[in-house]
């Protein structure tokens, strides 16, 4: 007797496949990387990010205003600072008329409407190219604590819709949420990267910021002091819940492919809106893959980003974001 259920009618034909189609991309779902440097006229291609630029200012309202048209609201914005500005204690950050500063103030001159989101650690601003204080050695957590709150502070009075603390540090959250409400910013969010894993999937990510850890002696030459340990599950559970606890809006896991199962897990767990980093890494390798032929570049990106929905993302942090919404409508 043949089967009364027959489960391929329903991948019959490309219609019926879109009509029961589960996981679908739009994009409203996506969180647009921006860097962004000095200068004027500057549109410079990442080396390892190929097809991805860092900005100048006059160039960056072009792309903000592409953006938008192409229907993607959300930026987060990075940006790379001069070595002469660089120093232990991140002083630059907390500069009013710093570049993140006038960046925020660029965006919304431009696309007052554009949701902006802003890294929030001392990396780009530090000698050492760590995410905090360095003292005799070690990451300082609650001075570095501190001066985070008040660079997102320095966000906020630029005009930031959420602040993005993408450093580990203990209790930032919290700090940084007693600032925001202490000065009247109560409807400023706090995007939480809460479970960033050290990984070494960033290294592009580091080289258009300029803003890898100095191999220097007595001083840490990579993150694993504060970034989590990438064979822990349930720790990643304990620090997103701490962060919501602490006043987080939207918690974040870092990176993406191969954290799958960590997004299904705190999506499972938490009721607040999940977002996921889909790092320079896993663009570059497909990049690269693809210019040796060796992969289809845009059916392997679209199945890599519904992936990430899939698992439970609401928001993806997506350098392909422009690549998707051209491919798909």
């Amino acid at each position: 007797m043949y089967p009364l259920r027959r489960n391929r009618r329903l991948r019959t034909n490309g219609a019926i496949r879109s009509l029961v189609r589960e996981t679908i991309i739009s994009p409203n779902d996506f969180l647009v990387p921006l860097f962004v440097v000095e200068g004027k006229g500057v549109k410079e291609e990442i080396e390892s990010m190929p097809n991805y630029f860092r900005y100048s200012l006059d160039l960056l309202e072009h792309e903000v205003k592409e953006l938008w048209k192409l229907g993607l609201k959300s930026v987060l914005l990075f940006v790379k600072v001069p070595d002469n500005l660089k120093d232990n204690k991140g002083a630059e950050a907390l500069n009013p008329n710093g570049l993140m500063q006038r960046t925020i103030k660029t965006v919304k001159n431009a696309c007052p409407d554009m949701l902006v989101m802003t890294d929030v650690a001392l990396d780009p601003y530090s000698t050492h190219g760590h995410d905090g204080i360095v003292e005799h050695g070690k990451i300082i957590n609650d001075a570095t604590s501190d001066v985070l709150a008040e660079m997102s502070l320095s966000h906020a009075e630029a005009g930031a819709n959420f602040v993005a603390p993408s450093d580990m540090m203990d209790g930032r959250i919290l700090n940084i949420r007693e600032a925001l409400e202490g000065h009247g910013f109560t409807d400023t969010g706090i995007m939480s990267y809460s479970a960033k894993y050290a990984s070494a999937f960033y290294g592009p990510f580091r080289d258009a910021l300029d803003s890898a850890p100095v191999d220097l002696k007595d001083i840490p030459k990579d993150k694993r002091t504060y970034q989590m340990d990438f064979a822990n599950r349930f720790e990643a559970i304990k620090e997103t819940e701490m962060d919501i606890d602490e006043g987080a809006d939207i918690v974040m896991i870092k990176p993406g492919l191969c954290y799958l199962d960590i997004v299904r897990e705190i999506k499972n767990e938490v009721d607040v809106p999940v977002a996921v980093y889909q790092v320079s890494g896993e663009y570059a390798m497909l990049k690269a893959a693809a210019e040796k032929g060796w992969l289809d570049h845009d059916a392997v990106m679209l199945e890599q980003i519904t992936a990430i929905k899939r698992a439970g993302a609401n928001i993806i942090a997506s350098y392909f974001a422009k690549d998707v919404v051209k491919l798909l409508y």
